[in-house]
């Protein structure tokens, strides 16, 4: 299967995200159910539980920074699949099974790369990770366990791993606040940005604020029926008509969704995303 993989470019320096999943909190197809959708044929319609990973890439086109967003229950298969070799650092965009679960797997890399990594997330979102996760941080590399250093991030404060420049803002997630990510170069100053926007049900005005002059935005859209804590159809639409991004990406789709049939009603500038998509 091929990767799903979109790039910003300047010159040879980019920024790329590659979708490593795309489904909700219980993956497409879903257990049990005998819908069109989870029996579909389309690779496409096959969506793992939601995560990505964001390179930033140097003056010769090569990787420079890799950077992981969530660790889903998915995350050993996602890996596999993306033959993904090295991480730089992990950001938790929130506290949820789906985006925690497969935290422990982080060992692999560690044993790999010979180091601890950062795995970043907001004060509250470290807090809930400690409390079940606690055995995961450490300053200092260890034998069969994963070594994870703690780095808070501040909301509205933005922080640099490698090449790369994230502004971390608040969403909205009806039962929990979520981190958006708005992502630069730093080599290319007032360069494209990429944004990150999933799980969310409503932004407030620091969050659009926060958007502004976004090139390529990846945002929650589970299906078109109303739902309590994720956009639908018509509030990720508006989303973008007011952000107004070059192009856009909507993720974190529910199995109510058939890739073919819907994406042939949207405007060629939003797409749906899906694992092993190649986007240029």
């Amino acid at each position: 299967m091929t990767r799903a993989l979109f790039a910003l470019h300047f010159e040879s320096m980019k920024i790329s995200l590659e979708f490593l999943g795309t489904g909700t909190s219980v993956g497409v197809p879903m257990i049990g159910c005998d819908c069109a959708v989870c029996h579909s044929a389309d690779a496409r319609d096959k969506r793992l539980r939601s995560s990505a990973i964001v390179r930033g890439h140097g003056a010769d086109g090569s990787v420079d920074t890799t950077v992981l967003l969530d660790t889903t229950p998915d995350f050993r298969y996602q890996m596999l699949r993306a033959k993904i070799r090295r991480i730089d650092a992990v950001i938790i965009t929130h506290f949820h099974a789906d985006h925690i679960m497969g935290i422990d797997d982080m060992r692999r890399f560690n044993i790999i790369q010979k180091q601890v990594i950062d795995v970043w997330g907001t004060a509250k979102t470290l807090e809930s990770m400690r409390k079940s996760f606690g055995y995961v941080f450490s300053d200092t590399l260890r034998a069969g366990w994963p070594s994870l250093r703690a780095r808070e991030i501040t909301i509205g404060e933005p922080f640099q791993i490698g090449c790369m420049t994230f502004l971390p803002f608040d969403l909205d997630h009806e039962v929990i606040i979520n981190t958006g990510l708005k992502i630069q170069h730093t080599g290319i100053e007032n360069g494209p940005s990429l944004a990150y926007c999933l799980d969310v049900k409503r932004m407030d005005e620091k969050a659009f604020a926060a958007l502004k002059g976004t090139d390529t935005l990846v945002l929650d859209m589970l299906r078109e029926a109303n739902h309590p804590t994720h956009m639908n159809f018509i509030e990720a639409m508006a989303v973008v008509a007011r952000v107004k991004p070059r192009r856009a990406y909507f993720g974190h789709i529910a199995h109510e969704i058939s890739h073919a049939m819907f994406e042939a009603r949207l405007p060629e500038n939003i797409r749906l995303a899906y694992d092993g998509m190649l986007v240029d």
